[in-house]
């Protein structure tokens, strides 16, 4: 068994190779970005794919490595390991072409578990997200209709960026990005700051 791992935190990594190597993986490849998972995924030809979705300064990037992989080798199984806990984002990740989708903070035992699942040609996804991912796949929830302005915010903040960042990326003040994220959590039913940057994290993982 040729397992490839693609996260950008070394301790993950460790975390993963262990879990593989208990389930009796003899090679584990390792990868730190995107652009270097998919040529170790050329060179290597993993039977299996373990891939995080967030790489820094790029958000929800493994979605376009999980089509990347797909469109070259449709039998390559691909598990999702997220920090994300939003059954939006799973969904997506699923229609993409992960095999399944399993949080960081569960325990190890569920990482074996969902790696044998989609080893053994099924599906996992976490227990948590598994009846929402279901009742999201049978629907298309319509897209909130944004200003331009309100759009690139969205997309800075679901990329990671602060109001202070944002705010000198686009050349506008700090109050003006301030204001426009009290609109954006109206017009989008967020009632914090927390919920804000999650839908805009659903919201990238659609245009991905």
């Amino acid at each position: 068994m040729n397992v490839l791992v693609v996260d950008d935190h070394p301790v993950v990594l460790q975390g993963c190779r262990r879990v593989l190597e208990d389930a009796g993986v003899e090679t584990v490849h390792e990868a730190t970005g995107i652009a270097a998972g998919y040529r170790r995924f050329r060179r290597h030809r993993p039977e299996i794919v373990v891939a995080d979705l967030t790489f820094q300064g790029a958000s929800l990037s493994g979605l376009a490595l999980i089509r990347r992989i797909r469109a070259v080798s449709p039998g390559t199984r691909i598990l999702v390991f997220s920090m994300h806990d939003d059954p939006e984002i799973a969904a997506r990740a699923l229609e993409s072409g992960a095999a399944g989708y399993v949080l960081k903070d569960t325990a190890s035992a569920e990482l074996h578990l969902a790696f044998e699942r989609v080893r053994a040609g099924g599906t996992y996804v976490a227990p948590s997200l598994a009846a929402e991912v279901a009742r999201l796949r049978c629907e298309t929830p319509a897209a909130p209709p944004l200003t331009p302005r309100e759009r690139q915010i969205l997309e800075r903040l679901g990329a990671g960026r602060s109001h202070g960042a944002i705010a000198e990326e686009l050349g506008l003040s700090y109050k003006t990005i301030a204001n426009t994220c009290t609109q954006l959590r109206r017009k989008l039913g967020a009632r914090t700051l927390a919920d804000l940057i999650r839908v805009a994290l659903r919201e990238a993982a659609r245009a991905s």
